[in-house]
């Protein structure tokens, strides 16, 4: 997501959730740690440490308030399957409207459709991506009256590093990026193992891997793999063991490069895979019938220290629809939407209203995949994806190329 990624549907859950908010704490303070930086963005990468309040051009201001919602057709542009079709459905009943979600596979895709010039009203991106969307004049700034329903989300999300002040962006989804595996076919309990990460390059699991097809996420893998927790680095030696370390991968294991996982692993077709969360959540609807939840697994550190992201929706300047996107915003931010999206894309919202230590309890994720739930605290003590400098990018982009080339 993740950084991006194909998202899959699971079976509706028909436990409500628990109400009551997160123990916020640590996770506020993340946000805390220094101020908004009005900056110019030609030269600015937004980051925890450099929170950015992205300027508004007089050219590009936000829509007036009180506007009536257009009745055309609202364009979305969106992970597959990464909306639920009742939250869909429930806007279109409430303002007699018609919704239309086109799909992309990866960021460097929508990313490319999105230069070329396209009226969809809404984008659902990454945070990684907010530095070349407003930089490209992209995004339309929200207008904040629209929008009440941010009061429902974790507040730190309404003034979020990579957009001081929410002026582009509401949050989505959040996950982690861990182990997902299979207890028929992996008999290690991988969580158990002094690292986890190295069960990747085990030859007894040869055939029966997959890595993330997402060059950040999987070279980040193999960096914490090594011990080395910056997973943005542009050490020329770092990327150097990244790439020898690839190169061992595919001699060793063979690894599947895939966004399938979600299927792959409950089919049985793969024993051990690098997931993001809300995708080992939602690989409980394709297991095959007769086959239970139990089998599947999910191994995310403890102490929160790995790969922690988000998601988030923004509405492009060259929609046709800027009242009506700004509404479908507010719709998915309302808490009762959020569930119900939540139970059919896997994907967990950072809701208030959903208390995390209360969805194993609750019936609506299972004990044994219980690590796959985000615990707010994590965005304190875990690893950011961040968006890459034009160099450093291109180097880390080299390395991945040639992993997926096979080799030098």
């Amino acid at each position: 997501m993740p950084v991006p990624t194909t998202r899959r549907q699971f079976l509706t859950r028909a436990a409500l959730l628990a109400a009551g908010a997160p123990t916020l704490g640590a996770f506020l303070a993340a946000c805390g740690k220094s101020g908004p930086a009005e900056v110019s963005p030609s030269l600015t990468i937004a980051s925890p440490d450099n929170p950015v309040t992205w300027p508004i051009p007089e050219d590009n201001q936000p829509i007036g308030d009180g506007l009536s919602p257009e009745q055309g057709t609202l364009k979305i542009y969106s992970y597959a399957d990464y909306i639920s079709p009742d939250a869909i459905k429930s806007f279109e009943d409430k303002y007699g409207v018609t919704v239309e979600i086109s799909t992309f596979n990866d960021g460097n895709e929508s990313m490319t459709k999105l230069r070329s010039g396209v009226d969809f009203d809404i984008y659902n991106a990454n945070y990684t991506e907010i530095s070349r969307l407003v930089n490209g004049g992209l995004l339309r700034p929200l207008n904040h009256t629209y929008i009440t329903n941010i009061d429902n989300v974790w507040p730190s999300f309404t003034n979020p590093w990579y957009d001081q002040e929410w002026r582009y962006s509401v949050p989505y989804t959040i996950y982690t990026t861990g182990i997902g595996w299979r207890t028929d076919q992996v008999p290690e309990d991988i969580g158990a193992l002094s690292n986890p990460y190295a069960a990747f390059w085990d030859p007894q699991y040869k055939g029966k891997t997959a890595v993330l097809d997402d060059s950040h996420t999987t070279m980040a893998m193999v960096l914490l793999k090594e011990g080395i927790t910056d997973v943005n680095t542009s050490s020329e030696a770092d990327l150097k063991l990244v790439g020898e370390q690839l190169q061992a991968l595919m001699a060793a294991t063979s690894p599947k490069v895939t966004i399938t996982a979600y299927n792959d692993l409950p089919a049985g077709q793969l024993g051990l895979a690098l997931m993001w969360s809300g995708d080992i959540i939602s690989a409980q609807s394709y297991l095959p019938e007769g086959t239970g939840p139990e089998v599947l697994r999910y191994w995310f550190p403890a102490d929160g220290k790995g790969m922690v992201d988000n998601d988030m929706l923004v509405t492009l300047k060259g929609g046709k629809n800027p009242v009506l996107a700004h509404l479908f915003l507010n719709h998915m931010l309302d808490p009762e939407v959020a569930k119900q999206n939540f139970a059919a894309i896997g994907y967990q919202p950072p809701q208030n209203s959903i208390d995390p230590a209360s969805l194993v309890a609750d019936g609506f994720i299972p004990e044994n995949l219980a690590a796959a739930i985000v615990d707010p605290e994590w965005f304190d003590t875990g690893f950011r994806i961040l968006e890459l400098d034009p160099a450093n990018d291109a180097n880390w982009q080299n390395v991945w190329r040639t992993f997926k080339a096979g080799g030098s």
